[in-house]
């Protein structure tokens, strides 16, 4: 997000998030230019110990991380103090929302690896909504049962892969830690019914997951290397759908 006072180099992100990191730091530059306001109101919906609400915190913006986990919260703020920043830390889950936060009060609310386990996605998800500001902007990511079944197979587990397919939570089997993924088409859905429309939807960790780390360890200059090809792949319309999570960005 060059419009905000940062370097790109600045907290340079991991080769697992730099495309998302990439979307916020554009959206987050547009909303600045837009209300004329360098310090946004951010929401991080699940934000556990802060890997996206820290950094945040770090461009100048008040952030604020609902957690129901109290260890979470405690890493939190943990994390918070040793970066030098203030964010503030809420226990609660989605259900909470409306309690925790004014409507209407929030610029950016991040809702990642959460969907797939709350009990009620779309109930969750427009609770988000309700949050947000005019064209105020909710970043979802969530696992795509697509790369589910395309690594239960690279790991010669054929007939969990072939489930993955036919199960319309994209499970592989009971022992799934995941309890849902979510398909391109079925994130639209959800935006669509919290009255939500798309800007935009990637791949995320279309490669990341598949390349050894010895080969990121050991090869000077892979890391960037291997950011730069997922940047490229995250909108490429095969290898995007086939990504370990997909992110899209939804405007109220």
């Amino acid at each position: 997000m060059h419009a905000v006072g940062t370097s790109r180099q600045a907290g340079a992100p991991a080769v697992r998030t730099a495309v998302v990191w990439d979307v916020l730091r554009a959206a987050l530059a547009d909303r600045v230019a837009v209300t004329g306001r360098d310090r946004l109101d951010i929401v991080d919906a699940g934000g556990g110990t802060g890997g996206f609400a820290v950094p945040l915190a770090a461009l100048g913006h008040a952030v604020t991380v609902v957690d129901p986990s109290p260890d979470s919260l405690a890493a939190l703020e943990r994390r918070a103090a040793e970066a030098g920043v203030t964010v503030r830390a809420l226990q609660g889950d989605a259900a909470d929302l409306a309690d925790l936060l004014p409507a209407g009060g929030t610029d950016l609310v991040l809702c990642h690896s959460v969907l797939e386990y709350v009990e009620d996605p779309g109930g969750a998800l427009a609770a988000m909504a309700r949050l947000l500001r005019t064209d105020g902007m909710i970043s979802v990511l969530a696992a795509n049962p697509l790369a589910a079944a395309l690594h239960r197979s690279a790991a010669g587990r054929f007939d969990e892969a072939r489930r993955v397919l036919g199960d319309p939570d994209g499970r592989w089997g009971d022992r799934d830690p995941t309890p849902r993924r979510f398909t391109r088409e079925s994130l639209l859905h959800l935006l669509g019914a919290a009255g939500l429309r798309p800007d935009g939807i990637h791949g995320v960790r279309v490669f990341a997951d598949l390349v050894p780390s010895r080969f990121l360890d050991g090869e000077p200059g892979a890391a960037a290397a291997l950011i730069a090809l997922e940047q490229v792949a995250a909108e490429h319309p095969v290898l995007r759908d086939i990504a370990s999570q997909l992110h899209v960005l939804g405007r109220r």
